[in-house]
């Protein structure tokens, strides 16, 4: 078991949590993620990272309260403990001495992020981010940002916080500003990364995604993950969750996201009536 030192609410459908766990906290590095399991017959679900103490053996994780899983997650508080909690798991992200590297984050995109501009930061890599969100709200931890990016922007699509508009607006008005950028890391939903990568891929700027958002089982065997990279069969699990996002199919990638969503609409709706009548997730 895996016990719940702090739990935070971020905003109305994103919380944090710090767990203890030792074995994964010695090991992990940026851009890996974990397997979780809450409850004897709970799914397996995939979080990537988002912080860890080695000294305080603890990992940070953030998520979005969208289904039956991630609401049975949330039923938990600080002293609880979590059934299963595993990993390491993916490949660490590859990072690159470089000069500049600029950070795209949209909605929980963050979390996986932050580990990965810290250390390129800790290189002495001139870093700065780029922070989406719908509303101010789910705009994620700008102030931990700042405390190593050079710059942070901030974009809402209602102006609520920042400029008015969208991530990619930033970024292409940096790159036509003749901002020298040596790398473009973007993580958040698949049409955003996509939209960064159309940005990008005109002026040859290297640009790096992580896949985490299609990852189910983790270990590569279900096939969910699969997506086609510089034309080769690739397991955001098992080769990912980072990819070279100028070869990405992101159109295909997007097609198999559709596939079943009107099963996962009917699955959730049954474990929800299920968790209702049970009094929650035991």
């Amino acid at each position: 078991m895996y016990k719940i030192l702090h739990k935070e609410k971020l905003n109305d459908v994103v919380e944090l949590m710090v767990v203890h766990a030792p074995h994964v906290a010695r090991k992990c590095e940026p851009g890996q993620f974990i397997i979780l399991r809450v409850g004897d017959d709970g799914e397996r679900i995939p979080l990537t990272i988002a912080d860890y103490d080695r000294e305080k053996e603890t990992i940070t994780i953030i998520y979005q309260i969208v289904g039956y899983s991630t609401k049975a997650l949330s039923l938990l508080n600080e002293g609880d403990e979590i059934t299963d909690f595993v990993g390491p798991l993916g490949e660490p992200t590859k990072l690159h001495a470089s000069k500049h590297v600029i950070g795209v984050a949209g909605g929980v995109g963050s979390a996986p992020l932050y580990p990965q501009l810290r250390a390129l930061a800790q290189m002495g890599v001139e870093v700065d981010v780029i922070i989406g969100g719908r509303e101010a709200q789910y705009v994620l931890w700008a102030d931990e940002f700042g405390k190593f990016c050079k710059n942070v922007y901030i974009t809402t699509d209602d102006g609520s916080l920042g400029r008015k508009g969208f991530v990619t607006q930033v970024l292409a008005d940096l790159i036509e500003q003749g901002e020298e950028i040596d790398e473009v890391i973007a993580i958040g939903p698949v049409p955003m990364m996509k939209a960064v990568v159309a940005v990008t891929k005109p002026h040859n700027i290297k640009t790096s995604v992580s896949l985490n958002p299609i990852m189910i089982d983790g270990t590569g065997m279900c096939g969910c993950c699969r997506v086609t990279v510089d034309g080769k069969i690739k397991f955001a699990c098992v080769d990912g969750p980072d990819f070279d996002g100028l070869q990405v199919d992101f159109d295909e990638l997007m097609a198999r996201q559709r596939m079943f969503k009107e099963e996962e609409h009917q699955m959730d709706e049954k474990a929800n009536r299920m968790c209702n009548l049970m009094g929650g997730v035991q």
